[in-house]
């Protein structure tokens, strides 16, 4: 048995119902949390193979992460960080796994119910539950207060759930009425007692940010043994934007300098300076100091100076960045979102 915090789920990502596949899990969507460190790779590939339809998993490394949490040759894609990708074009799934960063939620169909659910027809996106992904809201209070309250059984430890006044701050910020709580700015409250948890929230001044999932959510993520992270949140109501810079290589370049630079949090990022007035950085709109999440669709965490330049360089005239300014940088970072807000939902 395994008890069940609302706040926290079961902390085991290789506990996976499906593991078994000489069971009750053939014909049914498999679902895995691949979580890597910044020189590890996922361990598989994704193939588009003439006579297979489907996103095709490939070469699933022995001993590697992806084989480590139960993926299979053979299994076929069905969805990437909740959304459904296998009517996709292919280049654009393979960019959404590169551009989530260091961990990836990916549903999965082995290859024989995934054929023969093609042969009948079928609609695989009626296999998958609905948005399952947490989410972030930042919350201004006004002279009303936040907007929300919050209850839970007495006694319990981190079981928050909250309710939303309409037209409140706390609604205009995307608060679910219903949701449970799971990280109040970045810390998670499923140690928090009632009295510690109000401490906290007073504590919080005029803004917080609040990481929450539906009771969908949580029973989606208890079920698959799956820990609920904000790197997985859907980041749409939060203030700060990620922007997305198009550049086309003029005469004199793309009138910017990559620097690298260590973060607050102590990391290793690639920033962006000495915008030159007039040249394509700037009528891009990049700003000085712009923190660089991505190139071309594909994530630049945890590569260096010159690999990042290699990227910038693999198309000889033109480029895509994705990029974040300095405020949005560090709200990001004190939230534990890190660059996982720059994959391309």
């Amino acid at each position: 048995k395994f008890e069940f915090n609302p706040k926290d789920g079961i902390d085991n990502p290789a506990l996976s119902l499906a593991e078994d596949m000489d069971g009750e899990g053939r014909g049914e969507p498999r679902f895995y949390l691949l979580s890597k460190g910044s020189a590890e790779t996922f361990g598989f590939c994704l193939h588009e193979e003439l006579g297979c339809r489907g996103h095709v998993i490939r070469h699933v490394e022995l001993g590697g992460l992806a084989q480590r949490r139960g993926l299979q040759d053979g299994d076929r894609l069905l969805q990437v960080n909740g959304r459904f990708v296998d009517h996709m074009e292919h280049g654009r799934v393979v960019q959404k796994i590169k551009a989530s960063g260091n961990q990836v939620l990916l549903a999965v169909l082995d290859g024989g119910s995934y054929e023969a659910a093609k042969a009948l027809g079928r609609d695989l996106s009626q296999l998958l539950p609905g948005d399952i992904r947490p989410r972030l809201c930042h919350i201004a209070r006004d002279k009303s207060g936040f907007g929300f309250s919050i209850s839970g059984p007495e006694g319990v430890r981190g079981t928050f759930q909250l309710s939303v006044r309409r037209d409140g701050p706390a609604e205009r910020a995307g608060l679910p009425s219903g949701s449970w709580l799971l990280e109040l700015n970045g810390a998670s409250v499923r140690s928090y007692s009632h009295t510690q948890l109000a401490r906290k929230l007073k504590r919080s001044g005029s803004k917080m940010t609040l990481l929450v999932a539906s009771s969908a959510a949580e029973e989606f993520y208890r079920l698959w043994g799956l820990r609920v992270t904000a790197a997985l949140a859907d980041a749409s109501w939060l203030p700060f934007k990620v922007r997305k810079l198009h550049m086309v290589k003029g005469p004199e370049g793309y009138g910017f300098l990559l620097k690298e630079e260590k973060r607050s949090s102590g990391a290793t990022g690639q920033f962006l300076w000495e915008v030159d007035a007039g040249l394509p950085a700037e009528r891009a709109g990049m700003q000085e100091g712009d923190h660089l999440l991505a190139v071309n669709g594909e994530s630049v965490e945890g590569l260096d100076h010159e690999q990042t330049v290699l990227r910038i360089r693999a198309h000889a005239d033109r480029v895509t960045l994705l990029v974040i300014d300095p405020a949005g940088d560090d709200f990001y970072q004190s939230v534990g979102l890190g660059t996982q807000r720059g994959r391309d939902d």
